[in-house]
């Protein structure tokens, strides 16, 4: 394979005013188009899957060259043309940028630090695309003791080529490159450990008190545990977790070769902590979540994302195998790797059942709509989310579960989701061969032997109940449902001090039958003010079927109904080993600890 020959598009990205939250980026364009270049910045970034408009962050853009100014048309909301310029000229375009968003899909930057994500700051060279691209990262004026981290490779050879962890002049071989590596710069804590060969880091930025020793020992055993489940080598030659921690924050997103975090500070893990507290298993559960992405949406994509249109929505019914799957190795990947007990697991398990079977939008969403929807319902949820949305991600995972569960009950244990995912590795990751909207299913038909078009249709294109309890029980696990105390309402609340206001109204529940919405405020009930203190043992008093006479507001109208009160609701899954010491207890787990 020859190297590219293209003349390298060069950036240089500076935080020209970090107290008013400035990068100035500068774009350097050899040979642009002789009838006027066209440049473009991204519409969204690859794992978030809403439109996001990075362009209405650009405070200022304008084009030069030779010194002399360029005219730029603005073509719509994200793309410009320069006028033409000679043809061996350079044209370079030069834009400030407001980065002043504290997630992981954008780009932030003040006194403290710096963060952005390519899609934020750099534009897209139409037609230069897979030409080589080079970032020249420079320091503030007051930079310090700051350096980088950073997924992408040093221009080693280049002169400025940084160093590791250097500002200085970094490489991607294209576009899409460029923009898989997110950036931090900062006085960042940075903590390393190898996994399957590979040089792994974690970098932490922001007033934290971690144990760095217990936390890098965990995503050490998880990381090799992944690495291991899809084969060596791994396909990074590298991996880097960009880690921002705040009073309160969580979330994250998958890159090539790294991930952007945001947890709360207290999600980490602490010197002297004698047992894995909630919030901690909850953050190693999101780093497995976004490295198990390495493989399963970075490498084995859906071929609507082969290659992205950046400029727009992609389109595909897969999400929920790329989200979903992933969400249900996830936490598995914990309890494999050791880091956690089956108790544990199983009650994470527990946790997802529970928060999938409260939607009624489970019965009136399919997982391939939720996911062919994700750009207009599931990145912009309301009130009415839970009666018209199902999670492709929560459901998605229980649809793994059974599919897992399906696979070995058909083949006698002989094949799982497990050899599903390492086959589209091979077939579809390694040689980077998008997969079909049908190719999940004739997958897995093809390792089983075994027609699954009813299981697709009523679990994954249908909103059929999935039959867990049999499905668990034929594998060791008892399901069980804790029900409430008191008789439904059937309403999710919310409480603004003493007022008690009602976020959701599920569909067929009793409020929805007398007429109540999302947004009332419940002022009384027989008389009697309520409160969110007061609502449980008020509503304890009854039975279900009583008719109560409830007062509440809407907007500023004070409204009286009638109300029936439905049977208490189910709440909480409950999981269980039901043949303590049998040879079936959980074949997923058995089947790992056989490989530990």
């Amino acid at each position: 394979m020859q190297a590219n020959k293209a003349p390298a598009i060069r950036y240089t990205i500076t935080p020209s005013d970090p107290k008013a939250h400035r990068f100035t980026v500068c774009c350097d364009i050899p040979r642009p188009a002789p009838n006027g270049q066209e440049i473009a910045l991204p519409a969204w970034i690859p794992g978030s899957y809403l439109i996001r408009d990075f362009a209405r962050h650009i405070v200022a853009i304008r084009a030069e060259s030779a010194g002399q100014a360029i005219a730029l048309t603005q073509l719509d909301k994200h793309s410009w043309r320069a006028a033409p310029v000679g043809a061996d000229a350079t044209l370079s375009v030069i834009c400030e940028i407001h980065a002043w968003d504290l997630s992981v899909r954008g780009a932030h930057l003040d006194e403290t630090h710096g963060f952005f994500n390519g899609t934020s700051v750099f534009l897209r060279v139409r037609g230069h695309e897979d030409a080589p691209h080079w970032v020249d990262i420079r320091p503030p004026q007051h930079a310090g003791n700051w350096r980088v981290a950073t997924g992408l490779e040093p221009a080693r050879g280049t002169p400025g080529a940084a160093r590791r962890h250097g500002f200085g002049i970094y490489r991607a071989d294209n576009y899409d490159e460029l923009i898989d590596h997110p950036v931090e710069m900062g006085t960042f804590t940075l903590a390393t450990f190898s996994a399957g060969g590979v040089p792994h880091e974690i970098a932490i930025t922001g007033q934290h008190d971690a144990d760095l020793d217990r936390l890098t020992a965990d995503l050490q055993r998880i990381c090799d545990w992944q690495i291991n489940f899809f084969g060596k080598p791994a396909p990074m030659r590298r991996y880097t977790f960009l880690v921002t921690a705040v009073g309160e924050g969580y979330g994250g997103l998958e890159h090539r070769a790294s991930t952007a975090l945001l947890c709360s500070r207290r999600d980490l893990p602490f010197r002297g902590m004698t047992s894995m507290t909630e919030s901690y298993r909850s953050f190693l559960g999101l780093c497995s979540h976004e490295y198990f992405h390495t493989w399963n949406v970075k490498r084995i994509r859906p071929a609507a994302f082969t290659p992205y249109d950046l400029e727009r929505e992609n389109y595909t019914r897969l999400l929920w195998a790329f989200e979903g799957i992933t969400s249900y190795y996830d936490d598995l990947a914990l309890l494999r790797s050791g880091v956690i007990t089956l108790d544990d697991w199983l009650a994470l398990l527990a946790k997802t059942i529970s928060n999938v079977a409260r939607g009624p939008g489970r019965l009136r969403q399919s997982l391939a709509d939720s996911s062919f929807n994700a750009w207009s319902k599931f990145y912009r949820p309301d009130d009415n989310t839970p009666n018209a949305v199902v999670s492709y991600y929560a459901k998605g995972a229980l649809v793994a579960l059974a599919l897992d569960l399906t696979l070995r009950a058909k083949t006698g244990g002989r094949i799982s989701l497990d050899d599903v995912m390492r086959t589209l590795w091979t077939r579809h990751g390694l040689p980077g061969i998008g997969v079909d909207e049908d190719g999940i299913r004739r997958l897995a038909e093809d390792l089983s032997g075994h027609s699954l078009r009813r299981f697709f249709a009523d679990f994954v294109d249908g909103t059929s109940e999935l039959p867990l309890a049999r499905l668990l029980a034929e594998h060791g696990i008892r399901l069980d449902w804790n029900t409430a105390k008191t008789p439904s309402l059937g309403v999710k609340t919310t409480s603004e001090g003493e007022t008690l206001r009602l976020a959701h109204v599920y569909d067929g529940g009793a409020a929805h039958a007398a007429g109540l919405a999302a947004g009332d405020v419940l002022v009384a009930i027989d008389g009697l003010r309520v409160t969110p203190a007061t609502l449980e043992a008020m509503l304890a008093r009854h039975q279900a079927g009583e008719v109560l006479r409830v007062h509440a507001f809407r907007r500023d109208e004070l409204r009286e109904i009638t109300l029936r009160l439905d049977a208490p609701d189910r709440t909480d899954a409950r999981l269980s080993v039901a043949r303590p010491g049998t040879a079936r207890v959980w074949p997923c787990v058995k089947a790992a600890q056989r490989r530990a």
